[in-house]
């Protein structure tokens, strides 16, 4: 199953796939997921950082101050850090999070792996994360790796996308599926 043609055509899709090309012709595709795990994670954890992302204020060259300083101290490798260097001087920031997520399932087609691309209300740990694969790994027949976004608008449950299957458990679809039946 290769999502790659896809994910090439929009604009994060891009950037994600010109890293990986990068990546793999450095022999350094888990040094960038690695970094990109760590960035995610940050970005989960900081508003700070998910102001900069987000600002539509900050000059370029501030962005791309900021986000120089936030890969130092994040120790990210450095094609990581130049490629967040040119999102900065695209005033691309904001594509932070589909690029990543676009670079994991590159990189998991790239294994042989099956991705799935997993929303949350709230941020899962590493036990519930675990369980899921576990579950998915059933369903599927062989090993899944999971790309998480958080979405507080579903309420609770999960909506899970693995290429064109989606599976949504949320608690917003069940809700508007209840109200369409009430109504007759």
């Amino acid at each position: 199953m290769d999502h790659s043609s896809g994910i090439r055509a929009s604009l994060a899709g891009r950037y994600a796939t010109a890293l990986f090309a990068l990546a793999e012709e450095k022999n350094s595709i888990d040094a960038v997921q690695t970094s990109l795990a760590t960035l995610s994670a940050a970005m989960a954890e900081s508003d700070d950082l998910k102001a900069l992302i987000n600002s539509p204020v900050l000059s370029r060259d501030d962005a791309g101050k900021a986000i120089g300083a936030i890969a130092k101290s994040l120790s990210l490798d450095g094609l990581t850090s130049n490629m967040l260097g040119v999102l900065a001087a695209n005033r691309r920031l904001d594509q932070i999070p589909a690029v990543i997520r676009a670079f994991t399932t590159l990189a998991s087609s790239h294994r042989g792996e099956i991705t799935a691309e997993v929303t949350s209300a709230h941020p899962l740990d590493d036990k519930q994360i675990d369980a899921l694969k576990a579950q998915l790994k059933k369903r599927v027949g062989s090993d899944v790796s999971v790309s998480t976004t958080v979405d507080s608008s579903i309420l609770g449950g999960l909506v899970v996308k693995i290429g064109s299957q989606m599976i949504d458990s949320s608690i917003k679809t069940r809700l508007n599926t209840l109200s369409q039946a009430m109504k007759g």
